[in-house]
């Protein structure tokens, strides 16, 4: 049904306000990142600096090892998604399309994963990564993200969509299990894979509690670790912690800028069949 011209002004209206609300912290970010630590502070304070300190920038990786963050974060992020994107899709084929015994409850084993805080096993999981000797290493960091039941449930309700058609088909050429997962499920599947990849990467970047446990020095730090040590108990520079800030939230919004569109269609597909 076509929009009337008042309604599609109002409609308007809402979508520009609701786009200025989001930018807004956006802005204010990359305005403070551009402006002395005596203008940050300043009351009123102003919108724009009078003059873009751009050297807040190099002061940035001058006070920490912002490069090496950098590296940490990238490696650890890489490794999850790629763990996640294998284990999660090759869980959700088999509670999607393989008969087995107790399938449903195992399933139902998975999901209440997600009703459990993170915070609750922090101390066995630091215990066991103690027992593996894995203490401030990348496999502490990486190993206990590579597997997730909301990967498993979102590539499980996509695969379900998928026609069973396709599978008999490929049966009767004689396809094995994997070789079906494989050449018919994934390159299919390519939507809710890169929403799957999008929810990993952010989480992995921004993730802060559990690699501050498990790293013990500054070699293995990640971005929002070394971020927040520009957080002091009693003066905090809001310049560089701005400017950090502004260079660590760049990759992401690119890669969910050039990713969206499968994005989007993954998120709709994948709740069309429960």
């Amino acid at each position: 049904m076509a929009l009337s011209p008042m309604r599609k002004v109002i409609l308007h209206a809402v979508l520009i306000l609701g786009v200025a609300v989001v930018a807004t912290p956006f802005f204010w970010m990359i305005s403070t990142s551009l402006k002395t630590f005596v203008e940050s502070i300043q009351v009123p304070p102003t919108l724009w600096p009078e003059t873009p300190n751009w050297e807040n920038y190099a002061e940035v990786f001058r006070n920490m090892n912002f490069g090496v963050y950098y590296k940490n974060t990238i490696i650890v992020t890489v490794a999850k998604t790629l763990g996640q994107l294998v284990l999660c899709s090759m869980a959700a084929y088999a509670f999607a399309r393989l008969n087995f015994p107790l399938k449903n409850f195992l399933f139902l084993l998975v999901l209440s994963v997600l009703m459990v805080p993170s915070q609750v096993v922090l101390i066995p999981k630091f215990a066991l990564m103690r027992v593996f000797g894995w203490i401030n290493t990348y496999w502490a960091i990486i190993v206990p993200g590579v597997f997730s039941a909301f990967g498993t449930f979102l590539l499980r309700q996509f695969f379900l969509t998928i026609p069973r058609e396709l599978e008999e088909a490929a049966k009767i050429d004689g396809c094995s299990i994997f070789r079906i997962f494989w050449n018919i499920f994934v390159p299919l599947s390519g939507p809710a894979l890169v929403s799957l990849s999008i929810f990993t990467i952010l989480a992995s970047w921004n993730d802060f509690l559990w690699p501050l446990v498990v790293t013990t020095t500054d070699d293995m730090r990640l971005l929002s670790i070394g971020i927040a040590s520009f957080q002091g108990e009693y003066r905090t520079n809001y310049p560089l912690l701005m400017a950090a800030s502004v260079m660590a939230t760049l990759p992401i919004l690119l890669v969910f800028v050039v990713l969206q569109r499968y994005f989007i269609e993954g998120i709709t597909l994948s709740g069309i069949k429960a």
